[in-house]
């Protein structure tokens, strides 16, 4: 895969103040375009907890991935059912004809495809609080692969962008990706920081490079709760510790409050996760 040579990331700087303002067209940012995954992300979450059965086997790409204290990834099911309640009749008319185009016409039909023009037009159709949800199922229903991913988040809008990064877990099992997310962690946009800190991100971003991950969303201001598998990750990583502890060291001797964020991510580094209980004697997994 040719990665393109323009990179958005100078052009998401500072975007993240940009108010939300009711009528912006769909190529404008807006700042509660991920309310919606937001809103799943709290009703798949409460439901887990009354049905811890009905997770699906880890290491799907297309499936939610719970961890301790982070709320599950809704599934594409989820989006789904989710919009089919919430969105007003002439809007599921749209994204149901959109899903369907998407699936009859995957791939690049003339100088853009139709996927990718369903996807420009997702806010004003479904509204900034569903378009997030809206534009993942459009992507999965045109089976979009590492290419057309790629070519939606260098060439699209910030709100396209951030919905390529919410797609990932579902659409990409390897790392192959992972250009998508070391762009939008170069950039202050905490939209697409938030997106980009997800459950792909948890999978397969390198410890080097998550520990700054990390330190991005407290530089930011982006809640570590957006820190897909925070508590595994972080668990007995004495790296981690020692940035924290530095970082909170040069807050305090400029006079500066350390995020309570902090303390938390610095608690998890104390915890250890268990090793794997194996029967094999030589300590190998049966």
């Amino acid at each position: 895969m040719t990665r393109p040579r323009a990179t958005p990331a100078a052009r998401t700087e500072n975007t993240q103040s940009t108010p939300a303002t009711p009528g912006l067209k769909d190529t404008d940012r807006s700042a509660d375009g991920a309310h919606d995954l937001k809103d799943t992300d709290q009703s798949t979450a409460d439901q887990s907890a009354t049905d811890r059965s009905a997770q699906a086997a880890p290491g799907d790409a297309r499936t939610r991935h719970a961890a301790q204290d982070t709320a599950p990834t809704p599934s594409l099911a989820d989006l789904r059912h989710h919009l089919t309640d919430h969105l007003d009749p002439a809007a599921r008319i749209w994204l149901d004809h959109a899903l369907d185009e998407a699936a009859a016409h995957p791939g690049i039909h003339g100088p853009i495809s139709v996927g990718e023009l369903r996807l420009a037009e997702a806010g004003r159709r479904c509204g900034a609080m569903h378009a997030d949800a809206a534009r993942v199922l459009i992507l999965d229903a045109a089976r979009a692969d590492i290419d057309a991913l790629t070519r939606v988040y260098f060439q699209g809008t910030a709100d396209e962008r951030r919905a390529v990064l919410y797609a990932l877990p579902h659409l990409v099992s390897g790392p192959g990706a992972l250009p998508l997310i070391e762009d939008a962690l170069r950039t202050n946009d905490t939209r697409l920081l938030s997106a980009a800190v997800g459950p792909y991100t948890a999978r397969h971003l390198t410890a080097h490079a998550w520990r700054h991950a990390v330190l991005k969303c407290l530089f930011t201001g982006v809640p570590v709760d957006h820190v897909a598998d925070l508590p595994r990750r972080a668990a007995g990583d004495g790296e981690l510790a020692r940035m924290l502890g530095d970082y909170a060291a040069e807050r305090t001797a400029a006079g500066r409050t350390v995020p309570e964020d902090l303390h938390r991510v610095l608690d998890l580094t104390e915890s250890v996760t268990p090793a794997p209980v194996t029967d094999h004697p030589h300590g190998k997994e049966s």
